[in-house]
């Protein structure tokens, strides 16, 4: 069985072979610390006109001393102080300077001072940039803090003790110290106070975990009596624990949350639960006053509870454990049900020193596999600098070229919403600046066609087409980019889709009949304007005449459908009217004795055209009486045309 330690009683041979372990560190190569700064006679100077900034450095007047505040040496200590880094002397700051591609002593430019302070800035920055390249070359991977720190004791025994015991916010570097100041005795021992409570189970203990300085008192080497026996370490001084009704059964949660999220239930057990957790709440609270004296001596105090069971403890009025008491602890491990058992195991758990046999070949051999089942750390982004890469400069447009192109963006723009009167006056107005009627579209416009009539073309707007056939005479035989693809035109009802794209005209663009006819009118009014027929790809003029021929052949087209149509009904009218007389005909009469019989059964409604079957019936048995009436009209014309098929 292997030999156990109490941690505030650690035999004093194992303690002073004690050494952190920290398993990161060891993996790690340290490296060299960098070299204090040399001092000079300008860090030493006590002179009233001095910068405490830049290493104390002494001025002669106060002119140099403001010199000095302006001068990039003064702002980048300055800046580079207020980043956690440490200022560096004139030399340093040279050498900095002279490792940028744009020193303070480069090209002139507009704005000096803006140059000076990007150099400022690029230095601070590369700075800022190196510290990160030197972490990520450490390469140390981020390790989750557990909850026991180790201590090594070579050849191979290694001691744990929780996390939890130790001041908060200790260093790792402060650990052994603090494990020092634990094996000290205090006078009275040192005490902690437990607290649990979950489901309405409470249990409560102040405990002893240390022997008081008085009993650890040497006893004489010529004692001739036997030494007496060594108290415990441990002595539960008070302790504690009840009961109430607070949880339904199988059911888990306070009746206080069940009622915050659900709305407060109205049953006897509620009400039983309402007043179990009042009552604990009091009785807890009570406690807490009656062993006040006790918890002001404590040295930790633990707590295992739910937040909302968290608030019995603190945040009252009178309270006597405050909410940012630095002795607050929770258990660094999992609980049980709070009884008083599970407090004494607990309370072993916390003291008792975990122990371990690792060689130093073995310790590194976990460490490694450890290390290794640690996700691997994000490589730092390498940052890019803004003064390696040349970025393009916008091209600035003079004031005419400005205006320019917003002409044209507004001349565009009109005769693709079909704006026909503004582009008239605009017109008249700019028709010189812009270049004429077949001026070809800019290329900044983004716009892949060639000339205004091919925007209108397939704009679709005939008015604004025939204004510039007729008026301006715009060329319709301009080809189409050679780039124009016909995903660009989609939509479109052209007919001349499958033309080549470097053949293509404004007539193959149009998207409507009616723009394609105002370029076949235009054709066939002025035959000698353009080559309708061979460059501008029309097909074939349109005069008023053929028009006129094509709009009468397309009435006397809809006339006669018409008519057809009405042939149609009339015909289908007479059928059904011949089918109703032949089943009138086939439909045998009812005998006197069967219409005065009503033993037998009958139809609903009686004979089919029988007017009196209906008297005295209410308004919904009249309409079941027309439906069967109409359903054995029906069946006698399916009779009737089936007997004509066997003819």
């Amino acid at each position: 069985m292997s030999q156990r330690y109490h941690v505030f009683s650690l035999p004093l041979d194992l303690f002073d072979t004690l050494t952190p372990r920290n398993l990161v560190t060891n993996q790690t190569a340290r490296r060299d610390p960098s070299p204090p700064p040399v001092a000079t006679k300008e860090q030493t100077s006590t002179n009233a006109r001095s910068c405490n900034v830049c290493l104390g450095a002494a001025f002669a007047d106060v002119d140099d001393q403001r010199s000095h505040f302006r001068s990039d040496w003064h702002r980048y200590n300055v800046k580079i102080r207020l980043k956690g880094g440490d200022p560096v002397s004139e030399s340093v700051f040279a050498q900095l300077v002279e490792g940028l591609e744009d020193s303070l002593s480069g090209s002139a430019s507009e704005d000096e001072s803006a140059d000076e302070s990007d150099t400022v800035d690029t230095l601070v920055t590369r700075v800022k940039r190196n510290v990160l390249s030197d972490i990520a070359e450490e390469g140390t991977p981020k390790v989750p803090a557990s909850a026991i720190i180790w201590f090594h004791s070579p050849p191979a025994t290694q001691i744990g003790i929780y996390r939890m015991l130790f001041p908060l916010e200790t260093p790792s570097a402060a650990y052994l110290s603090e494990l020092r100041e634990m094996q000290m005795p205090i006078e009275g021992g040192r005490k902690w106070a437990m607290f649990m409570v979950a489901s309405g189970h409470f249990a409560g203990a102040i405990v002893r975990v240390s022997r008081a300085a008085e009993e650890e008192a040497p006893v004489p080497a010529n004692a001739r009596k036997k030494p007496p026996k060594p108290k415990s370490e441990t002595i539960v001084m008070k302790h504690k624990t009840f009961h109430r009704y607070t949880t339904r059964r199988k059911q888990g949660g306070s009746q206080s949350t069940n009622d915050n999220s659900k709305g407060a239930a109205i049953s006897a057990g509620a009400m039983l639960r309402r007043y179990g957790e009042q009552a604990l709440r009091d009785d807890i609270r009570g406690l807490l006053q009656d062993w006040a004296e006790d918890i002001s001596e404590c040295e930790r105090i633990w707590i295992r509870a739910s937040v909302s069971n968290r608030r019995i403890f603190l945040d009252y009025e009178g309270c006597v454990i405050n909410k940012g008491d630095d002795r607050l602890r929770t258990f660094p491990f999992p609980t049980r049900r709070p009884t008083q058992s599970e407090l004494s195991r607990c309370l072993l758990e916390l003291t008792q020193v975990k122990i371990s046999h690792l060689t130093e070949e073995d310790l590194h051999v976990q460490d490694e596999a450890f290390l290794a089942s640690l996700p691997k750390p994000k490589p730092q982004p390498t940052p890019v600098s803004t003064t390696d890469i040349a970025k393009p400069k916008p091209q600035r447009l003079t004031k005419e070229e400005e205006i320019y192109r917003e002409k044209w963006s507004r001349l565009l723009d009109m005769i693709t919403k079909g704006r026909l009167d503004p582009l008239k006056s605009f017109w008249e107005r700019e028709a010189e600046s812009i270049g004429g009627v077949n001026v070809t579209i800019p290329e900044w416009t983004g716009d892949q066609r060639v000339s205004l009539l091919q925007v209108a073309a397939q704009s679709g707007h005939e008015e604004i087409v025939r204004w510039l056939l007729y008026d301006l005479r715009a060329d319709p035989t301009i080809p189409v980019l050679a780039g124009w693809t016909k995903a660009e035109d989609a939509g479109g009802e052209s007919d001349m889709s499958d033309v080549p794209s470097s053949r293509r005209t404004a007539y193959d663009l149009a998207r409507s009949r009616a723009v394609r006819d105002v370029l076949r009118r235009c054709a066939a009014d002025h035959p000698d304007w353009w080559d309708w027929f061979g460059a501008a790809r029309v097909p074939s003029g349109l005069r008023k005449e053929k028009e006129e021929e094509r709009n009468d052949k397309r009435k006397q087209r809809r006339k006669g459908l018409k008519e057809r149509m009405r042939e149609r009904e009339a015909h289908e009218m007479l059928r059904s009217t011949a089918a109703e007389e032949a089943s009138a005909v086939m439909t045998p009469e009812p005998s006197k004795t069967q219409t005065e019989s009503r033993s037998g059964p009958q139809r609903l409604g009686g004979s089919s055209g029988a007017a009196d079957g209906v008297v005295g019936l209410a308004a919904e048995m009249k309409a079941k009486v027309e439906r069967e009436r109409r359903a054995r009209a029906a069946e006698a014309r399916l009779a009737l045309l089936s007997c004509q098929g066997r003819r």
